[in-house]
């Protein structure tokens, strides 16, 4: 039985940066209910969080309320690997707080950062005799003056 239930499916810029010709990507995330690996008595971790080690801190279950909230977030390409409960390389982690907290602006461009990984943000496409250039961060001079096609 797994502990995540998915929240939504989305498609992303595979390597963070959306471009003419660039590919794209399956994005999930996966959410942890808040009685997982909770210190509260009666849901079963009176031993303690089997989780601890790959999941933000668990949280405390009120008495007197229905709703469990989450714990946890997890954002994940389609088809990450997973060794027992452990997506390995997930894209993005965070408490059910900071999820809820979270515009979705915010949240895309956190997982875009993830996706690009290293490489230089895409600031801008050049079309020339229908070629296209991809320009990133640091490419300013180049971006400037283009390509002349006669010149050599």
């Amino acid at each position: 039985m797994s502990i995540y239930a998915t929240l939504w499916t989305l498609k992303f810029p595979a390597h963070g940066d959306a471009y003419s010709g660039c590919e794209w990507e399956i994005v999930l995330a996966q959410g942890v209910l808040g009685h997982i690996g909770t210190p509260t008595a009666g849901y079963g971790y009176e031993s303690g969080d089997p989780y601890a080690r790959f999941l933000p801190p668990a949280i405390p279950m009120p008495e007197d309320e229905d709703d469990l909230g989450l714990r946890a977030v997890v954002v994940i390409r389609e088809r990450t690997e997973k060794i027992g409960q452990e997506y390995i390389g997930p894209l993005v982690v965070m408490s059910g707080d900071e999820y809820r907290a979270m515009s979705f602006e915010v949240l895309h461009e956190r997982i875009c950062d993830a996706l690009r990984g290293r490489r230089p943000r895409v600031v801008a496409e050049y079309i020339h005799d229908g070629e296209i250039e991809v320009i990133r961060e640091g490419d300013a001079a180049r971006a400037a003056r283009p390509k002349d096609s006669n010149s050599q």
